[in-house]
């Protein structure tokens, strides 16, 4: 183990690896299992307090090298306990964000940022010697899991909620955890913590509200999304384009299905935009027709005097929340 520890370790990372992609394929089944994601998360918020008050941060840990064998065993079994409980957390969380980033817009950042979180929580050595050496890193390794497993769990346990309250409600629940981590309750005695608490808790949903836009609208994704110039009777579109002419378009039909696994809590809109621009807002009043079980089609068009004059270049239609939140996108190109 002297000789060859290091090397068990890397060993161990891979096989954690394999884990983490085998609860990808479970999280797969279906969302009903998300809302177990918070027992995952209280247990993680309690052994997260608890390791900092046993072990501390920077040179505390620097010394444990010389502590007795009892209390490295100590350090290793909670940070053992806690790699696997982040591990499942951030694997199940992939697919879910994954299917609800829209990809080279505003919110693909924080599915990449999970993503580093959960490849991080399997390199046994960076975590328990770099992530979980220092508390201010740890507290913002531990942030990101927590809010973005809140995000999902809030609609899992309460169906049909606003997808801007269940973000809201992550990140108050997400500063309440950070600043576990950080203060003890003998600081809350003095009046000035207190109130740096409740401006903390002020800027960061305020801060939420106005970045809302990046973050994705999970569990909502566009299952299906399509332009065509003709709808069938059945309501399908007769032709599916990808590319046209100018000279071709007398009417643009845009047909979206969005899966809703945790409930309708958001109004939705069609967005149409030329080049960035936006072109036309059709909401869910007057675009929601009938589709499959479980989903929310919408179904809006341009045509007439709706149609710019100059129609070449790069089309969109977003599905949108009511709160600006990117649900899915649809692309076409116009060239001459």
């Amino acid at each position: 183990m002297r000789v060859h520890g290091r090397k068990l370790w890397w060993l161990h990372s891979a096989y954690a690896l394999g884990l983490g992609i085998a609860v990808v394929a479970f999280a797969q089944k279906g969302f009903d299992h998300a809302r177990w994601l918070a027992v995952s998360i209280g247990a993680a918020w309690l052994l997260v307090v608890l390791f900092f008050r046993l072990f501390g941060s920077g040179r505390e840990q620097a010394q444990l090298h010389a502590a007795p064998a009892k209390a490295r065993l100590r350090f290793f079994a909670m940070t053992y306990a806690l790699k696997n409980l982040y591990q499942g957390m951030l694997f199940f969380l992939l697919p879910f964000y994954w299917k609800s980033t829209t990809f080279w817009a505003p919110n693909s950042w924080f599915v990449v940022l999970l993503g580093t979180c959960a490849l991080l929580s399997t390199l046994d050595i960076v975590f328990d010697r770099v992530v979980f050496r220092f508390r201010a890193l740890a507290s913002i390794f531990h942030g990101v899991a927590l809010f973005g497993c809140l995000n999902l769990v809030v609609p899992a346990l309460f169906p049909d909620t606003r997808t801007l309250y269940s973000l809201l409600i992550a990140m108050g629940i997400t500063v309440v955890g950070f600043w576990t981590i950080h203060v003890s309750v003998a600081m809350l005695r003095d009046r000035r913590w207190i109130a740096l608490f409740f401006l903390s808790a002020a800027a960061a949903l305020g801060g939420a509200y106005a970045g809302r836009t990046a973050i994705p609208p999970v569990p909502m994704y566009v299952s299906k999304g399509a332009v065509g110039p003709i709808v069938l009777p059945d309501g399908r579109l007769g032709m599916v384009v990808h590319e046209l002419h100018p000279s071709v378009i007398d009417k643009l039909i845009a047909i979206t299905d969005v899966v809703v696994p945790g409930g309708k809590g958001d109004r939705l809109v069609h967005v149409w935009r030329h080049d960035g621009d936006e072109v036309h807002r059709a909401t869910e009043t007057t675009s929601k027709v009938d589709g499959p079980e479980g989903t929310v089609r919408l179904r809006s068009a341009l045509s007439g005097r709706q149609l710019p004059a100059r129609l070449i270049g790069t089309w969109a239609i977003d599905v949108e929340t009511q709160d600006s939140q990117l649900v899915g996108r649809v692309s076409f190109l116009v060239a001459d």
